[in-house]
């Protein structure tokens, strides 16, 4: 497990800025009398989740691999930082919907139902708790890797070329 704690760590971290994103979100209203403004606004957080992977593995390249982390080594290391955060997603999704927000679903399902985009039985079938975590599992395993990739090709290191003297 010691081979894994930085990726512990900011799994940890990226779970806690979650609950705290969607703690932010109620406050501000984005899930009740805001709530038409929600899809766009939620989009605000994926910078924050991009960062925690940016900084997640820059200390994975400094402290377990001495400032030169192949492409490989990062994306593996981003691969179980996937997995911890889609370990933690259910219960995030639980308790942001439970704890944070429980009104929120059936805010979303009124909205929907109101403007016409859903029935109601389609809203409720879209709209809970069930479909909501299964969603997040796959978000987040997709990001969390399309992420890591990406930011991989940034930080790798250039494999060192020694010049004849």
């Amino acid at each position: 497990m010691k081979k894994f704690r930085i990726e512990v760590k900011w799994g940890i971290l990226f779970f806690l800025s979650g609950l705290a994103w969607m703690a932010l979100e109620k406050n501000l209203g984005w899930h009740d009398r805001l709530i038409e403004q929600h899809a766009t606004y939620t989009l605000l957080y994926a910078p924050i989740a991009i960062l925690i992977y940016v900084f997640a593995l820059l200390e994975k390249k400094r402290k377990t691999y001495s400032g030169q982390m192949s492409y490989i080594q990062g994306f593996l290391s981003g691969l179980v930082l996937t997995l911890i955060v889609v370990l933690l997603t259910p219960l995030s999704q639980y308790i942001s919907h439970s704890i944070i927000s429980p009104a929120y679903f059936s805010n979303v399902i009124q909205l929907t139902v109101n403007s016409g985009m859903m029935t109601l039985v389609e809203a409720e079938g879209y709209f809970n708790l069930m479909n909501y975590i299964t969603q997040s599992l796959l978000f987040a395993a997709v990001m969390g890797l399309l992420t890591t990739a990406v930011v991989m090709i940034f930080l790798r290191s250039s494999p060192r070329v020694d010049l004849p003297e």
